[in-house]
């Protein structure tokens, strides 16, 4: 087999309105921790303390969401299964703890579609703790559960010890974690995601207001979810769409609710006032080739899955941004259209401000003898080089 190499290309190189200080210029949340992302692109506009961990409340439940939404993607769960309200789940979660609850009753089967709603809408404790029950027997297992999910979706420095979000002394999160899940809850759960947006709730015969304030502020607002404990501040995840592009903002430790939705409305409104999109490759255009050792040929294309768009400031000096790709190589033959193969990674200056998935865009079959033996002469004497 070919040796491999860690390939650098500078595929391209433009110019744009976008200052490495012109993220973050004169601009300011009162809220401790904070960060605000493009969902397409995943790059960050502003971030303060985002990777400084706060106690997450009821924003666990985006967790506990994703967990069952995952099931539910892959067929291991049912929107019709019915789940046991436990006395635990009552007690702890229901009408006699005095928390948010969608106040299910004692003893009663709830199918996990009103669980879901119950648990999104109106952010009841009960509902979480019956789906821990429900899916893994108990809170501590569920949670075991949301961790090794929470490590395969890239959350580096969050630790979840419960489905609901009460507290405890060794469940939190960042900032950037919250973003980095939410984003994955939008672009994997078309089906689901709508639920974030419902305005209200019924169960056993009451009816609850969603408590996002951001779906009422007329900004263009779909999600996701608010939190509060004593320990945490108020805290919020949101995401809002201007003109085709949705940002996702996060923001904890907040002193009120009216402080909340404040500085959330004030994160948004600015991203979208400060920032445009550019489309550096359109959808279905080739960005680079991948060298192929021992195929028909020697290269195959790479795309990636949609346009490729960047996000420059609408305001600030011409500084340049530049790209690479980055891909493991040379593939080896044969090489199968359609397979995660590198990124392009998109920098200004020093800052890593987005990576974008590549694909191959070809089929290269293996070659023929005296092919492979030049692709092998090829490799030696790059490898005497």
């Amino acid at each position: 087999m070919a040796p491999v190499r860690l390939i650098l290309l500078a595929v391209w190189w433009f110019t744009a309105s976008l200052a490495p200080s012109a993220w973050a210029q004169n601009f300011d949340t009162a809220a401790p921790h904070a960060i605000l992302m493009d969902f397409e692109s995943g790059t960050v506009l502003f971030e303060k303390a985002a990777d400084e961990p706060f106690p997450p409340a009821s924003l666990t439940k985006l967790m506990t969401a994703e967990y069952v939404f995952s099931r539910l993607k892959a067929g291991n769960l049912s929107l019709n299964d019915e789940f046991t309200v436990s006395e635990n789940a009552w007690r702890r979660g229901g009408a006699p703890s005095g928390g948010s609850a969608m106040f299910a009753e004692i003893n009663s089967r709830v199918a996990l579609r009103d669980l879901l709603r119950g648990l999104i809408v109106q952010s009841g404790n009960d509902a979480a703790i019956v789906l821990a029950e429900g899916i893994a027997g108990s809170e501590i297992a569920f949670s075991d559960l949301m961790n090794r999910r929470a490590a395969e979706l890239g959350l580096k420095n969050s630790v979840f010890r419960n489905s609901n979000g009460l507290p405890d002394p060794e469940q939190h999160v960042t900032a950037r974690d919250l973003a980095i899940l939410a984003r994955h809850i939008i672009a994997e759960y078309p089906d689901f995601y709508p639920i974030f947006a419902e305005p209200e709730f019924t169960w056993n015969k009451i009816t609850q207001r969603n408590r996002n304030p951001l779906l009422t502020a007329g900004i263009g607002a779909d999600g996701l979810k608010t939190g509060y404990i004593k320990d945490s501040g108020y805290g919020i995840v949101g995401s809002a769409v201007s003109s085709s592009q949705r940002l996702i903002l996060v923001a904890g430790g907040l002193e009120s609710e009216r402080q909340r939705e404040a500085e959330a409305r004030k994160l948004l409104e600015w991203g979208f006032r400060s920032f445009q999109q550019l489309t550096a490759f359109e959808a279905d255009e080739v960005i680079a080739e991948a060298s192929v050792y021992g195929g028909e040929v020697g290269s195959v294309p790479l795309k990636a899955a949609g346009p490729v768009r960047v996000l420059i400031s609408r305001t600030g000096s011409a500084d340049g941004l530049r790209a690479r790709v980055v891909y493991q190589g040379p593939l080896v033959a044969p090489v199968q259209p359609g397979a995660k193969v590198g990124v392009l990674r998109v920098w200004d200056g020093d800052r890593l401000i987005q990576e974008t998935p590549l694909f191959t865009a070809g089929q290269v079959a293996m070659g023929k003898l005296h092919q492979r033996a030049l692709s092998a002469l090829g490799e030696l004497v790059l490898g005497w080089l």
